[in-house]
């Protein structure tokens, strides 16, 4: 099966849309992906998962999706993503799912894991406990680390601000190219993805997350609760299964130091050559994965 239905839900803030995969009887796969990319990220997986539902939403920012309030705040807070995710699922009527997400996406799926164990059937993540310490935000990292986010500190100017605005295809595209660089195909397969970076909100939502994460900006209030809850390092207790990129191009230390923070069944595994983009780099480990926890 492959995500060729589309379909849109309206929750509290948004008008979500998302494709799907699969019978709707079965047990469903939420499945969610990270900045810059979207949604064909899991065509592969889609493809190699059966007996399941798969929807794999567009985040707030990306593709159709849309905000209902013209006046709302436009933030990218992982709070907010957070509930976006636990509202997609009230709004389709799952009351559990197996989730699994990257970057921004498994950032949403990792919270609703540790703050609603009762909604997640199992969880993919890849690259550990993905999960912000905004008390942290201030410490450096090891300069071989700093030097991969200077995306994140160009998105602290107006001058980022307006290259993100200008030239969204051109450096989304760099950060596609480094961030896997051992993924030979990823130019080719960026195209199919770029369209969802000219969403309307794409760059508020994306400059608001990159400037949040360093207390540069409020938070929208409305997810207050959760950055609270989610300051305290919730662990995890539902069944996990970790994917370690090898080969990603953004600095950090090894998933496998996040150990303590998942209580529950766990497994690691380390995906040698595989950059940022694992789901669409490695289709069949990360279909795997989720079927480990079906």
């Amino acid at each position: 099966m492959s995500l060729s239905s589309a379909g849109r839900i309206q929750t509290p803030v948004l008008d979500i849309a998302y494709e799907q995969a699969g019978d709707p009887g079965g047990q469903p796969v939420v499945l969610l992906h990270g900045f810059p990319y979207d949604v064909r990220a899991f065509d592969g997986v889609a493809e190699k998962l059966q007996g399941v539902w798969v929807i794999a939403p567009y985040l707030r920012g990306f593709g159709p999706t849309r905000f209902r309030d013209e006046g709302a705040l436009r933030s990218g807070q992982q709070g907010a993503l957070a509930q976006d995710l636990r509202d997609l699922l009230d709004g389709l009527g799952i009351e559990q799912a197996v989730v699994g997400g990257y970057d921004w996406g498994g950032r949403a799926a990792c919270i609703a894991a540790a703050l609603w164990p009762e909604r997640i059937a199992g969880l993919v993540t890849v690259d550990g406990y993905n999960v912000q310490n905004l008390a942290y935000a201030g410490e450096p990292a090891p300069p071989e680390w700093e030097r991969t986010y200077w995306y994140q500190y160009y998105f602290q100017s107006e001058r980022g601000r307006r290259g993100l605005e200008r030239n969204r295809e051109e450096l989304c595209s760099l950060l596609w190219r480094t961030w896997s660089p051992e993924w030979a195909e990823a130019a080719a397969a960026f195209p199919a993805s770029a369209p969802s970076l000219h969403n309307p909100d794409f760059v508020d939502v994306a400059i608001h997350s990159y400037r949040h994460r360093f207390g540069l900006v409020d938070g929208d209030p409305r997810y207050q609760e959760i950055e609270d809850r989610v300051a305290a390092e919730p662990p995890i207790a539902v069944r996990t299964v970790v994917l370690e990129s090898g080969a990603d191009g953004i600095g950090g230390p090894s998933a496998a130091d996040d150990r303590e923070y998942f209580t529950g069944d766990y497994r690691h595994q380390l995906l040698p050559g595989i950059g940022h983009n694992v789901p669409q780099e490695a289709p069949e480990a990360f279909a795997e994965a989720v079927a480990s926890l079906l």
